[in-house]
């Protein structure tokens, strides 16, 4: 079976340190899904400083090497009314369904590593077109919407700690926890880049991991 892997990186964040208290490593991560199948493509989505951060920057540069093709979008400062003060902002939900059904063909089974219910369309819509579908997520950050849609293919990540924990002397654990992202809900078109590493990667991690 074909797998497509999509990470939404602001709710994984999230989920991470307030959800879990812990952090997964994405590498092992990808080792633990290839065994419902073969992993064809991994995808993870996040905001970017505008203002290049070399803590950022050593983390997004890292996740193509441990198999992830990486698009971004800029974190904008929005101007809070109520509060005075700025909000940062980069929602890529749209870009996450937009691969969702751009490459609809390469893959059988779609996993989402999010518990957004802004994805509930987007996954009866594949389970309609004949796609399984999987979600990732935690107890307190998975949406009821996205229960209902998948039902018994939801896995709880504090379930797989044993097998996905990053561990504490990790470089880029470090630079992870670094990286706040925002949830909230904004839908701003603009430029976005990719880094694709997927080649051969999977198959490193086999090797390297312990």
């Amino acid at each position: 079976m074909r797998i497509a892997v999509f990470v939404d990186g602001a709710n994984f964040f999230f989920l991470q340190r307030d959800g879990l208290g812990w952090f997964a490593d994405p590498r092992k991560i990808l080792t633990y899904l290839s065994r419902y199948g073969e992993v064809v493509d991994a995808y993870y989505y996040i905001g970017q400083q505008t203002q290049s951060d070399p803590r950022q920057q050593g983390y997004l540069d890292a996740l193509p090497s441990m198999g992830y093709t990486v698009v971004t979008k800029p974190i904008k400062n929005i101007y809070d009314a109520q509060s005075g003060g700025y909000r940062r902002k980069a929602n890529l939900d749209i870009e996450i369904v937009v691969d969702m059904f751009n490459t609809i063909d390469q893959y059988d089974m779609a996993i989402l590593i999010s518990g957004d219910g802004d994805f509930e369309r987007a996954l009866q819509l594949l389970r309609y077109r004949g796609k399984r579908v999987m979600v990732f997520s935690t107890e307190g950050y998975i949406a009821r919407e996205i229960r209902n849609v998948v039902g018994g293919h939801y896995v709880d990540l504090a379930t797989l700690r044993s097998l996905i924990e990053k561990q504490p002397a990790s470089h880029e654990e470090s630079v992870e926890k670094e990286l706040p992202q925002d949830q909230d809900d904004q839908r701003q078109h603009s430029g976005r880049t990719r880094w694709s590493g997927w080649t051969s990667a999977l198959k490193h991690s086999e090797e390297t991991e312990t």
